[in-house]
């Protein structure tokens, strides 16, 4: 009796970090994932729910062997608001949103055709690393627009962060954003910056307003080719993910099969009613700051995402989270992107000395993060798409010597 009552009380508290480790997760990609929706018209509840749908599909068609989180993709509000104004139906921007997922399975196929080895070699460290740390140094700006708002506040969540994780030990060191939330919350509520209105006047439950969509050839055409910027930001996603934990995701499950989880993804959010889904920088800064690098975890976190899209004053809670505490932890996360990608050239000791190497790196460096659009008819080049096409192009064509 007394071992069965010590294992119960083990699995309980087993059960208790997982849950923990999981809503850390789903806190990191809760904000951004509603942002589009809010932003675009569609429903933040189906966004929520989709998002969860999403990961659990990506991570059965790649094996439940990569540890990310798939949320609201931020390359579509531009295309998704010009369809609502063009045609006046937010479905047939879900159409459009549905058939880019299926561009997805056209570079998936490409890519199972030429051979992982060939895009491999398309990707060196000197690409890679550069790459990483433009996903983190373009995010930052974000980062430091939401903490500006409050500096106080973003400073005690950062503190609250740094601490929990150098001084605390065992699992509690592996919920520091947990903990950067809390503490930020609490400063919050005495300066008048938590809002409860919304909690109070919100029910408990609620269903997401789901939409089937619409297919026009206008729709299909301002949206689907967002795709072909959208593949390269998951080629950089999965190489800095992979980065974080030390796997090579490209070899296995294979480059095609996580294409195809995320096109199949965002085809799933489409026939919902939800905005086109893509891996989340934000989860994998946690999977860095934490290094608990368990894919369960993540399908955790999705499952949360879909049970909250039915309880509305969960999700009116967590609305109430102020914008500097999120900026506080996205300071952290996004420079801890950026620190990978520098990790990623350390390790693979690329020699800045000679020229190629440095002239490579530059042009990554300096297209990515100053801002540099390449557009081609609706679709837009920019940030890590446009810097991974010249970083490829310049390493393919720039001659090596030694300086």
């Amino acid at each position: 009796m007394v071992d069965s009552s010590l294992t119960l009380a083990h699995q309980q508290v087993r059960g208790l970090k997982f849950f923990l480790l999981s809503l850390q997760h789903f806190v990191a990609m809760f904000g951004a994932t509603v942002l589009v929706p809010l932003l675009t018209g569609l429903d933040p509840l189906v966004a929520l729910f989709t998002a969860g749908a999403g990961t659990l599909l990506f991570h059965v068609i790649t094996g439940g062997i990569v540890p990310v989180f798939l949320g609201s993709s931020f390359a579509f509000i531009a295309p998704i608001i010009m369809v609502k104004e063009q045609l006046g139906d937010l479905a047939y921007a879900t159409g459009g949103i549905f058939v880019a997922g299926l561009v997805y399975l056209i570079f998936a196929l490409l890519v199972w055709f030429v051979g992982t080895d060939k895009i491999k070699r398309l990707f060196p460290p000197l690409v890679t690393g550069p790459m990483i740390v433009v996903i983190g140094l373009t995010l930052s700006p974000v980062a430091i627009q939401m903490a500006s708002q409050n500096w106080l506040v973003a400073m005690v969540v950062v503190v609250t962060v740094i601490l929990t994780s150098v001084l605390l030990k065992g699992f509690w060191s592996m919920i520091p954003v947990l903990f950067g939330v809390l503490a930020g919350y609490a400063v919050s509520l005495p300066l008048g910056l938590v809002d409860v209105s919304a909690v109070q006047q919100s029910g408990w439950l609620s269903v997401p307003h789901f939409i089937l969509p619409k297919f026009n050839w206008t729709a299909i055409a301002t949206i689907a080719p967002v795709s072909i910027a959208t593949v390269m930001e998951h080629i950089g996603d999965i190489t800095t993910n992979g980065a974080v934990v030390g796997k090579n995701f490209f070899e296995k499950p294979g480059l095609y099969r996580t294409l195809i989880g995320d096109g199949l993804a965002t085809s799933l959010a489409g026939l919902l009613g939800g905005p086109a889904n893509t891996t989340y920088s934000e989860n994998t800064g946690v999977l860095a700051l934490t290094r608990v690098y368990d894919p369960r975890v993540l399908r955790g976190a999705a499952f949360l995402a879909m049970l909250v899209a039915f309880l509305s004053k969960f999700g009116a809670v967590l609305r109430t989270i102020p914008t500097p505490v999120i900026g506080g932890i996205s300071l952290i996360l996004f420079g801890m992107i950026a620190s990978v990608g520098i990790r990623t050239l350390v390790n693979a000791q690329v020699d800045f000395s000679r020229p190629k190497n440095l002239l490579v790196a530059s042009l990554i460096l300096t297209v990515g993060i100053g801002g540099a659009v390449l557009k081609i008819n609706h679709v837009e080049f920019k940030g890590l798409s446009l810097a991974a096409i010249i970083g490829i192009v310049a390493n393919l064509l720039v001659p090596d010597k030694k300086g």
